[in-house]
């Protein structure tokens, strides 16, 4: 299936990348899957991505869980928690 992932603020930067087309491998179906594929490239990504950092995940534009199920067609983003001030 393909998917679009978005990446902001501080994520965007980091990996130096903020937007990309995938083409996901069997296996993968859910946000938390997602992220997991996304660390397997290692450095930045195994960084930034790594389980217990907090990152915010929303499937087609809506805040999703972990088990969030993707379709194809999907847009996924991967961003920082929002703090007020």
């Amino acid at each position: 299936m393909t998917i679009t992932v978005l990446y902001f603020a501080g994520l965007r930067e980091t990996l130096g990348i903020g937007r990309e087309t995938l083409e996901l491998p069997r296996g993968v179906s859910t946000a938390a899957q997602l992220r997991a594929w996304l660390r397997e490239r290692g450095g930045a990504w195994a960084e930034a991505l790594a389980e217990g950092r907090a990152v915010r995940v929303s499937v087609d534009q809506a805040m999703a869980r972990p088990d969030t199920p993707l379709r194809p067609g999907a847009e996924v983003a991967f961003f920082p928690p929002v703090t007020g001030g």
